[in-house]
C-alpha cells in the first residue's frame, strides 16, 4: 500500500509543480511608508538611426518640452556603459561581434587624458562629487573629457551641451580630435543623444546613466549560423509581424513636425504593445520546434538582457540626488513592457504612465 501512495505521489508531483505559484509577490509590498516613493516613466522609443529620411530631428521639439515639463531628475538611456564594454573587451572569444557593434573605443580619449577606462570612471564620479553648482565652462569641458575617457559618450554630450557656443573648444581636458567627435554627437541620430542627452542638458543634468547589458550575448556556433538564421527569420516572418511592421511604417508618415513624431510615440507607448511584441516575436520565438531549440536560446538572452538593465535601472535610484527620484528611462520600444513588468516588482518605486505626457 505505501508503494502504491508512494507512486501516486510522484506521478502527481509534475502537476503539482506546474500549477504551483509562489506566495510572496514583492509589488504587493510598496513603499516607504513614509518619505517620497521613487517613480519610473519608461519611454519606448523608436531607434533614430533606423527612421527614414523624412525624419527631422528639430520635430523632436514638442516630445521634448513635455518630457521636460515632468522634471525628472535621472535620465537612463539603452547604451552600454564604459565599464562594461571595458570588460566585454577582455573576453573576445564571448564578445567579439558585441564590442565593435555596441562600444565606442575610448582610444582618442586616452591619449588626450592619459587615463583609462577605469582610471577615467574614477575620476568623473570623484569629480561629480566635489561639481559646484556652478559649474564653469573649464568644469565643464575637464568633465566632458572624463566621460570620454571613460567610454560615456552620452554623459559627454551632457556637458558639451551646457557649454556656451564660444566655449565649446578644445582645453581642460579635450583636445581636437576629442572636440571634432563631440561636434559629430551633436548630429548623430541616436535617441540616447538626440532624446536623452539633450534633456538633461535642458534640465541642468550632469550625466545620463547607459543602463544596457550585453553579458547574455553569445555566439552561435559556426555549424550552426545558417540554421539559426533561418530559424529566426521563419520566426518572425508571420502574418502577426507583417501587420506590426505595416502598422509601424503607417506611424511614421509624418516624421518632419512635431505632431507627427508624438503620434509616433503615442504609438509605440499603446497599452496593447507587450502584447504585441510578445505575440510576433518572443512568444513565437519560444515554440518553434528546431532540435537545437535555437527560439528558446534566444528568448533566454531577451529576458537576461532586459531583467539586467532592470537591475541596473533599480541601481541608478540607489545613488544622488536622494530618495524620492524621479526617472525617465528612454528605451527601445520593444524593452519597455519587460522593463515595467520586471521593475514593478521593486519595493522603492512606482511606474508612471508615460502616456498623459505625450498628449
Amino acid at each position: 500500500m505505501k508503494r502504491i501512495l508512494s507512486t501516486l505521489l510522484l506521478l502527481a508531483a509534475p502537476a503539482t509543480a506546474q500549477s504551483y505559484r509562489p506566495d510572496f509577490a514583492p509589488a504587493a509590498h510598496k513603499g516607504p511608508r513614509n518619505g517620497p516613493i521613487n517613480e519610473i516613466a519608461v519611454l519606448g522609443s523608436a531607434h533614430l538611426s533606423q527612421l527614414p529620411e523624412r525624419f527631422r530631428p528639430e520635430a523632436l521639439g514638442p516630445l521634448l518640452d513635455r518630457l521636460a515639463a515632468w522634471k525628472p531628475q535621472a535620465i537612463a538611456i539603452e547604451a552600454l556603459s564604459g565599464a562594461q564594454c571595458d570588460q566585454l573587451r577582455r573576453y573576445p572569444y564571448r564578445y567579439a561581434d558585441t564590442v565593435p557593434d555596441y562600444c565606442w573605443d575610448p582610444a582618442p580619449a586616452k591619449a588626450a587624458t592619459g587615463l583609462d577606462v577605469a582610471a577615467a570612471t574614477a575620476a568623473y564620479e570623484a569629480m561629480l562629487l566635489a561639481l559646484p553648482a556652478k559649474p564653469t565652462p573649464a568644469d565643464r569641458r575637464k568633465l566632458a573629457a572624463l566621460f570620454l575617457a571613460g567610454g560615456e559618450q552620452a554623459s559627454a554630450l551632457v556637458q558639451w551641451l551646457q557649454l556656451p557656443a564660444a566655449e565649446r573648444k578644445a582645453g581642460d581636458g579635450l583636445d581636437a580630435t576629442l572636440v571634432t567627435r563631440l561636434a559629430k554627437l551633436e548630429t548623430k541620430r541616436d535617441e540616447s543623444l538626440m532624446i536623452a542627452a539633450r534633456l538633461a542638458a535642458r534640465l541642468g543634468l550632469q550625466r545620463v546613466y547607459a543602463m544596457d547589458d550585453h553579458t547574455a550575448d553569445r555566439s552561435v556556433p559556426k555549424a550552426d549560423e545558417a540554421a539559426y538564421g533561418k530559424t529566426m527569420q521563419a520566426v518572425w516572418d508571420s502574418p502577426a509581424m507583417k501587420r506590426r511592421m505595416a502598422a509601424i511604417d503607417a506611424s511614421q508618415v509624418d516624421l518632419a513636425t512635431g505632431a507627427g513624431v508624438l503620434a509616433m510615440y503615442r504609438g509605440f507607448n499603446a497599452p496593447d504593445q507587450g502584447q504585441v511584441v510578445f505575440d510576433t516575436d518572443f512568444g513565437a520565438a519560444l515554440e518553434e520546434l528546431s532540435p537545437q531549440r535555437f527560439g528558446r536560446q534566444y528568448v533566454a538572452y531577451w529576458e537576461v538582457r532586459n531583467l539586467r538593465m532592470a537591475a541596473n535601472i533599480r541601481d541608478m535610484l540607489a545613488e544622488a540626488p536622494g530618495p524620492g527620484m524621479r526617472a525617465l528611462i528612454v528605451v527601445g520600444a520593444s524593452h519597455k513592457p519587460y522593463l515595467e513588468a520586471y521593475l514593478h516588482q521593486m519595493h522603492d518605486l512606482r511606474i508612471v504612465d508615460i502616456r498623459p505626457m505625450l498628449r
